[in-house]
């Protein structure tokens, strides 16, 4: 499982102009089931997505299709871990 924590390099104007293309592949992707968990950060300089993919670059091909990273609009930082703990109504993302 990876966490991917997306910062903005451009300004949100340019993120605007992006932010539909944007969650249409967001909801590609959770129809994939690749994609767990988004939202914005606070204060609104990025974002972050709860991802699950067999390898970093299965999940690097995914992220490859993000307008925001197409058009160079945030910088990208993939953590990846291994949940072993859960609250119940999570567990099946238990490895």
């Amino acid at each position: 499982m990876f966490i991917v924590s997306l910062t903005y390099i451009s300004e949100i104007s340019q993120i605007d102009k992006y932010l539909e293309a944007h969650v249409e592949y967001l909801d590609k992707n959770y129809e994939k089931g690749v994609f767990i968990a988004s939202g914005r950060k606070v204060p609104r300089n990025g974002g972050v997505i709860l991802a699950k993919a067999r390898n970093l670059s299965e999940l690097e091909e995914v992220l490859n299709d993000d307008p925001f990273k197409i058009h160079n609009l945030a910088h990208y930082e993939l953590i990846e871990f291994v949940p072993t703990k859960s609250a119940p109504e999570f567990a099946s993302l238990i490895q």
